[in-house]
């Protein structure tokens, strides 16, 4: 029975190749973001590149805070109803939400950061406030436009709204670093410009999908306003935690250590989710793929992905380690080889916590995300903890020990909670004989299809 719907639905739904389209944009993604750390660590040296990344990390963060689950919501109530006027009275209802928490939330930023990047140089608070401003509302209008692109399973635009802003701000740090202009002013701006552009263009795109009538002139919907922010706020708490969760080795290192010690965590943090890459992938498109399925349908689906994602990476990290050392002297410098072990402990990290990410998308889809969150604040009381015991001692290398063991005490919460939400033994999740067997007819069909094309 699973195995018939898993067929049925890759046939149908193109599962295997919106992955696979996934996975590429976020390699390139991951790919356009070393870019970016070569040129500003070549041009910027280290301590450049922490002040930039203390810079663009506030808007990421405070959105997290104040989003309210919308994104998440938005593609579940949209599974459920796709009357375009029920979709347009969504958007409405969220946008009238998201404009003055936007304003709100910059101006509290904009007094709070002196205060928070007391470390900071002054040009590095004065450019995190202007941009934190603008910069707010931009990345909350991004994952509504994302979300809403995969609620209609248009995932080419929402991997179009992922890539762009990435490419345009890689084009235009090589510009500036080849003219002589690069500096922490004109990296700043290269990075807002962009995410300007990608708002306007998919608002554009996704205009049409929407509804032909101009939301200004749609009535506010009571029941509209009810569904979105009644599933919201049930995932709020997961949103709330992932932010945090995510984002709280930044915090740390802001708080305990120096912008040097910053400028080598995001190089070889973003080194190590080039690991991430088909597992990150996978969980963008199980959750709005497998929503509204029968529960073993579910749970077929996602455990394959969860099992074949593991063997896959878990076979490539060891000759990756190697290669991953070789490149951070070799594109980033001698200097940044100081963090190599903290490399080496966040690619582990970065593949065991992806696979509990996956398994996790299986309780959203079930209407159970209160499942995910109390893995979430388990994981990250545990996190916390760990941050100011081994982050003093070890420094960035504490800090990554301390993410991997809350990794780890994920996966394990979610293997503990799927038999208990799905009423299956664990050994279901674990193995499947049937997975090589799986993989053999995915490449077989894949090789008939060439044939028939070169034919």
């Amino acid at each position: 029975m699973g195995g018939l719907s898993m067929k049925r639905i890759i046939r149908n739904d193109s599962l295997i190749g919106t992955i696979l389209l996934s996975s590429i944009t976020n390699f390139s993604v991951m790919m356009l973001t070393m870019i970016h750390s070569i040129i500003i660590a070549r041009m910027l040296g280290v301590e450049g590149r922490g002040e930039l990344a203390v810079i663009v990390f506030w808007p990421v963060f405070l959105s997290g805070l104040v989003g309210l689950g919308l994104p998440t919501s938005l593609i579940y109530n949209v599974k459920q109803n796709k009357s375009n006027n029920k979709v347009s009275a969504f958007v409405k209802v969220i946008f009238i939400y998201l404009i003055p928490i936007s304003l709100i939330t910059g101006i509290v930023a904009w007094f709070c950061l002196p205060i928070w990047l007391e470390n900071y140089s002054l040009t590095a608070i004065q450019l995190a406030q202007m941009y934190t401003l603008f910069s707010i509302p931009l990345t909350l209008s991004t994952n509504i436009l994302s979300a809403l692109a995969k609620s209609f399973d248009k995932f080419h635009i929402s991997n179009g709204l992922l890539l762009s802003v990435p490419l345009l701000n890689a084009i235009s740090l090589i510009v500036l670093g080849l003219s002589g202009y690069l500096n922490l002013i004109t990296a700043t701006i290269s990075y807002l410009i962009p995410s300007i552009l990608a708002v306007i263009a998919g608002g554009i795109v996704l205009k049409r999908q929407i509804s032909k009538s101009h939301l200004y002139k749609l009535p506010i919907n009571a029941e509209s306003t009810k569904q979105l922010f009644r599933y919201g706020v049930k995932v709020y708490g997961l949103d709330l935690m992932s932010t945090i969760y995510t984002q709280a080795d930044k915090l740390i290192i802001v708080s305990l250590l120096t912008p040097r010690d910053l400028g080598l965590y995001s190089v070889v943090f973003a080194l190590s989710r080039v690991f991430n890459t088909v597992q990150l992938a996978i969980t963008d498109v199980l959750f709005p793929k497998v929503t509204g399925l029968e529960r073993e349908e579910i749970l077929s689906i996602v455990g394959k992905s969860f099992r074949i994602s593991m063997m896959l990476m878990v076979t490539l990290l060891i000759p990756s380690l190697f290669i991953g050392r070789f490149l951070l002297g070799i594109l980033f410098g001698k200097e940044f080889l100081e963090a190599s072990t903290t490399f080496y402990i966040l690619s582990l990290e970065c593949i065991i916590g992806g696979g509990s990410w996956i398994l996790a998308s299986s309780f959203n889809a079930i209407g159970r995300p209160e499942l995910v969150l109390i893995r979430q604040a388990i994981a990250i009381a545990i996190n916390v903890v760990l941050f100011f015991i081994f982050t003093p001692l070890l420094g960035l290398e504490g800090l990554a020990l301390a993410l991997l063991s809350g990794a780890v005490v994920r996966l394990i919460i979610t293997l503990v909670q799927i038999p208990h939400a799905f009423n299956v033994p664990l050994r279901c999740i674990l193995y499947d004989h049937a997975d090589f067997a799986y993989l053999k007819n995915i490449l077989k069909e894949k090789r008939i299809r060439k044939g028939r094309m070169v034919s």
